[in-house]
């Protein structure tokens, strides 16, 4: 990865409808060879920034770069070298894997000439070979994500623009997208470029953001954190992480928000993670004694209790607070 040279630019990026303001004066730069995320809940504002960095949407104000060239003045320039995958999936259901990345391959212009090694090439990286005539309509969420990225790769672009492409897709397969994601930024995207494809990414996966080199979490239209993991994680969270897996998570968030609310407990907040509870606080370590007497005087029965690495979760809930 190269950190020195932009491969997308953003600067005082903002987009109004009538009086709701979308995406507010955001600023953020997306390095070549890079896996950058762009996360935030649904109606954070993920969408309309791809979009406006597409060229498909006009911004209100602010500028935006792609490869060294305006998004808007430059957009036809731009289009070739780019790869879109939207959040809905955009294939024909009823033509077959192979019909499907011939149609997408002479949409992009490639040559009758080129376009089977090409499609070879993206079958592979995919693991679709024995599927090149299965109809679409019949494979598997997962597949038919693979299958989607493929065609958005077949004219080999620079850059890769992923709208939530993992949404609604099992963790199997989840996690072999992204493999893929990570094959795809080493290696290189033409004969022109030194490093691979760059990514960028939508989600509002959090587990998938730690496998992001370098995030933007997007709220409200604001961007509230910006960084790597790593660094968003030291720079957001004030406090230590204490997990806790009690006989009744739901009536343990209760009992301890009841307590912080009371002034009984000194801690940040307290969340429920599935069948554990989150607990935020400075001083940890101290406070443990007094949450397990809590618990305990509640009659719920404390299972396992650790002081843990915070989650890009923890982060995310942190920083909105």
């Amino acid at each position: 990865m190269n950190n020195k040279i932009p491969a997308v630019t953003a600067r005082g990026l903002t987009k109004y409808f009538g009086d709701f303001t979308a995406v507010n004066e955001i600023d953020f730069e997306v390095c070549r060879g890079e896996i950058f995320g762009f996360l935030g809940p649904n109606g954070s504002g993920k969408t309309t920034t791809i979009r406006m960095l597409l060229g498909l949407l006009q911004p209100s104000a602010g500028s935006i770069s792609v490869l060294g060239l305006d998004a808007h003045g430059d957009a036809a320039s731009i289009r070739p070298r780019v790869g879109y995958m939207s959040q809905r999936f955009s294939l024909y259901n009823d033509l077959t894997v192979i019909q499907n990345l011939k149609f997408y391959g002479a949409a992009y212009g490639l040559s009758e000439a080129l376009l089977p090694e090409r499609i070879q090439e993206a079958l592979q990286m995919a693991g679709l070979e024995g599927r090149e005539y299965a109809k679409t309509k019949d494979l598997s969420g997962g597949w038919r994500q693979r299958l989607a990225l493929s065609a958005a790769i077949l004219h080999r672009p620079e850059v890769l623009f992923l709208d939530e492409p993992t949404a609604g897709v099992d963790p199997i397969s989840r996690r072999a997208f992204w493999d893929l994601l990570y094959r795809l930024v080493t290696t290189p995207a033409n004969e022109e470029t030194q490093g691979g494809v760059t990514v960028f990414v939508t989600t509002h996966y959090m587990d998938e953001a730690e496998h992001c080199h370098r995030l933007a979490f997007i709220q409200r239209g604001e961007i509230i954190a910006y960084g790597s993991p790593k660094d968003i994680k030291h720079q957001k969270m004030s406090g230590q992480v204490l997990e806790i897996a009690p006989s009744n998570a739901v009536a343990a968030v209760k009992v301890l928000r009841e307590a912080r609310d009371s002034g009984k407990l000194p801690f940040d907040e307290v969340e429920l993670y599935g069948a554990l509870v989150h607990v935020v606080a400075p001083g940890m370590e101290e406070l443990q004694s007094r949450i397990t007497t809590e618990l305990r005087q509640a009659s719920i029965h404390i299972e396992q209790m650790q002081i843990i690495e915070p989650s890009l979760e923890d982060v995310f809930i942190a920083s909105m607070r």
